[in-house]
């Protein structure tokens, strides 16, 4: 194992912990006889348990020696893979290359454990190669990682040669893309210290539709026009989502990411507190082959806030034009974003501000820098009722629709008056106690 693992090239650029350089250490002592046996059986035990501590994160199954080398290219982020992901694979001499080193992995997948547990009377291998995996909630691992690591690895597993197992691939490459960007939908950022910060994918995101939001049709066919236009490579604006709580602005954001996931577009999440990171953010996603949302939810400013400042300038107005692979994608309950009081509408001299009026349109000049903007009203009573009755329709309560909405009008009552989380928050209590 170590000659095949010291000879990778494009692939080879193994950290010092990582499972794989690890293990070909182990073999090297095996292969030249240069070990202890109880240390060395000491050693792989340590790495079987960081194998499955992988399996456990990632809901890995089945071959997890061959789930962990799929994962392992999956996530290997290096030239070849970056001009790969969302393009698929082009003629050229690095082909060559890189099939060198498939041919290493394709040893890798077939790599014969039976010597060295025969020496070591250990048969760990053998039982990662056919593990039963304990059900786990969904929520405990990304079931969209899992479900493409065992699909890639059980087509590389059947690849007759590294020329099969270079198309299932770069296929892998074009139609998702490569690392935690290809793998993922949804990011969040994490802050590292005042002045850095890293990319943190958001684990099993809600797997909402915009069928799941009833009624705002012409609110969602807005959405839809200009995100398909964005990924499909045409000119396409950042977009306000405004209006009343609970309307399913944030609710449509989520859908839209999950409708066109396929098709390369990935969301990343960032707060208020966040914007001083925002130009970090752009460069480090600008050269990539996907189309990036950048989310922010709830936006809105106080006067004594200046971080709309970064945001004005990121969306328009700095000397850097937006890459064309970046949108912004904003909800608020404030259709102008910024509070504005009574003081902002007096056009009088400020003894502190004496032009007052231009720092007011300053603010309120925000809100023109999104070239679509979508109201979320508050519905009707006539569309509560056919918000809940669609819901219950939807989640299998048998209930006459008399009796459904007159119990939805005591618990909106109660519960916030009227809106789509009003009823969502319904139709969960009447599933409570549904038998």
């Amino acid at each position: 194992m170590y000659n095949q693992v010291s000879r990778l090239l494009m692939y080879g650029d193994l950290a010092e912990n990582e499972l794989l350089w690890e293990l070909a250490q182990i073999f090297e002592k095996f292969e030249t006889g240069n070990y202890d046996k109880v240390t060395l059986v000491r050693e792989i035990h340590t790495q079987m348990k960081h194998l499955l501590e992988i399996a456990t994160n990632y809901g890995f199954d089945d071959n997890l020696w061959h789930n962990y080398l799929t994962f392992y290219l999956m996530m290997n982020e290096n030239p070849f893979s970056i001009t790969c992901e969302k393009t698929g694979a082009s003629d050229g001499s690095v082909n060559a290359l890189v099939q060198g080193d498939l041919k290493i992995m394709k040893e890798l997948f077939d790599y014969d454990f039976a010597p060295i547990e025969a020496a070591l009377e250990i048969d760990c291998f053998t039982r990662i190669s056919n593990y039963h995996a304990i059900q786990k909630p969904e929520l405990m691992y990304n079931k969209n990682v899992s479900t493409k690591v065992r699909a890639l690895s059980r087509q590389l597993e059947s690849a007759a040669d590294e020329q099969e197992f270079f198309a299932c691939l770069t296929d892998f490459y074009r139609d998702y893309g490569v690392g935690m960007w290809g793998l993922n939908k949804a990011f969040r950022i994490e802050e590292t210290d005042e002045n850095h910060m890293q990319f943190v994918p958001i684990n099993n995101m809600d797997a909402v539709t915009l069928d799941d939001l009833i009624g705002y049709e012409l609110q969602k066919q807005k959405l839809v026009d200009n995100t398909e236009a964005f990924v499909q490579g045409r000119k396409a604006n950042n977009v306000l989502l405004f209006g009343d709580s609970g309307t399913g602005k944030s609710t449509s954001i989520k859908a839209i990411v999950n409708e066109y996931y396929d098709a390369g577009l990935r969301m990343i999440e960032i707060y208020k507190h966040q914007f001083r990171h925002l130009s970090n953010v752009i460069a480090q996603i600008k050269n990539r082959n996907y189309k990036f949302i950048i989310y922010m939810d709830d936006l809105s400013f106080e006067e004594f806030e200046i971080e709309y400042k970064y945001l004005k300038a990121v969306i328009e107005g700095g000397v850097e034009t937006r890459p064309e692979n970046i949108l912004i994608y904003a909800t608020s309950n404030r259709r102008h974003l910024i509070k504005e009081s009574w003081n902002d509408r007096n056009d009088q001299e400020h003894q502190n501000d004496r032009h007052h009026s231009d720092t007011v349109e300053e603010k309120l000049s925000l809100v023109n820098r999104f070239g679509v903007t979508i109201n979320y009203s508050k519905p009707s009573q006539k569309e509560y009722f056919h918000i809940v009755t669609e819901l219950a329709h939807k989640a299998g309560i048998d209930m006459p629709d008399e009796q459904l909405q007159a119990e939805a009008n005591k618990w909106e009552l109660s519960h916030g008056g009227i809106s789509g989380r009003t009823a969502q928050q319904f139709i969960n209590y009447l599933l409570g106690f549904k038998r």
